[in-house]
């Protein structure tokens, strides 16, 4: 488990005083895979480094696995990071080194024999799916496969806490799913405690279990994603968010006067999402039965999030004006959020 208390973080530059992290309490339970998202300067990066004190808190308490980190030795402090592993964005591979002279790096002085770390380096190449490539060398690789070595690298001391630094921020999205889908893997099967730091809520979307989203220092939301992607409350959420999602184009195409959206009198569009775990009705042919009302899908974007539907659909009704309105009660009674976009119930 990490625990961080009431960490803050300054940087001082001059006469200038930096805020970088302020007052952040999270904790982060043994076994999950808890993400951080926000902007470049929110101080997500800061805030996850404090976590094996590459940077040193100006203020609070950091606790990994039990431990109180600022109060270890020096030598105390150097074995207990060696059970946090560490992954970035551009790999920080050594080129002059094979795959396996980068993967083996941390490995010296751990009083294994030079067989047994080869063997295990071997062992962690084909744990990450390159175990053809020992004798490699960086510029030889795809940017996939650097990040691989950079987690087999940061598995060989055989850490608890494996943090990863905008590792797929460098990477194309196939090759991201990819990467993702890895550390998804390697938590499931030993149980390593994961960390991200992204600006994309798609990979928080794709793997975390729970995310804190961070702003000007500050943690300002944080929960299971299911609940933070149905029920976002701050303005900087619901933009990640929207980033993510299909169901937002239609107000482009209403400012572009779109003949997609052109309503006839009566009409409404709508916006139905998935606002809880427990919707698996099928909603739309039910209303339509049951109201005897039209639902022409514009578009729609659904997702499984933590097993359950996420997102939602856009869509044009018609039907009677009493009868629409019965509908969308019973959508909401059914837990999806509905959101009338355009009504020429009223406005035509």
């Amino acid at each position: 488990m990490i625990k961080l208390s009431h960490i803050s973080k300054e940087f001082v530059s001059g006469k200038r005083t930096v805020h970088a992290v302020q007052d952040v309490s999270l904790t982060i339970d043994k076994g999950e895979i808890f993400g951080m998202i926000g902007f470049s300067g929110a101080g997500k990066s800061t805030l996850v480094r404090c976590i094996n004190l590459l940077e040193r808190p100006t203020s609070g308490k950091v606790i990994v696995d039990g431990q109180d980190m600022l109060s270890l030795s020096a030598k105390e402090l150097r074995q207990a990071r060696k059970k946090i592993g560490m992954i970035f964005q551009h790999f920080n591979l050594m080129p002059s080194r094979t795959v396996a002279g980068n993967v083996a790096y941390p490995l010296r002085g751990s009083g294994l024999s030079k067989q047994q770390i080869e063997e295990k380096v071997q062992r962690l190449l084909d744990l990450v799916g390159i175990g053809d490539k020992a004798e490699a060398y960086p510029k030889q690789l795809s940017g996939g496969q650097k990040q691989r070595v950079a987690i087999a690298r940061a598995l060989a001391n055989d850490p608890n806490v494996l943090l990863c630094d905008e590792a797929t921020s460098a990477l194309d999205p196939q090759t991201t799913k990819a990467i993702l889908q890895l550390l998804k893997h390697l938590n499931e099967t030993l149980g390593i405690t994961v960390v991200i730091i992204t600006h994309e809520m798609a990979v928080v979307k794709e793997i975390c279990h729970r995310v804190a989203v961070m702003e000007h220092g500050k943690v300002v939301e944080s929960g299971e994603v299911f609940n933070i992607f149905a029920n976002p409350r701050e303005d900087i959420t619901k933009n990640f968010i929207h980033t993510t999602s299909n169901l937002r184009k239609i107000e482009d195409l209403i400012a572009e006067d779109s003949p997609v959206v052109k309503l006839n009198p009566g009409e409404l569009i709508v916006r139905l999402s998935y606002i809880q775990r427990n919707v698996s009705e099928p909603l739309i042919s039910t209303v339509s039965r049951k109201f005897d009302i039209v639902l022409n899908i514009i578009f729609s974007d659904i997702a499984i999030v933590q097993n359950a539907p996420i997102g939602g659909t856009v869509a044009i009704i018609s039907g009677s004006r009493d009868q629409i309105t019965q509908a969308i009660a019973y959508l909401s009674e059914k837990n999806v959020g509905v959101e009338v976009i355009k009504d020429a119930r009223v406005s035509e």
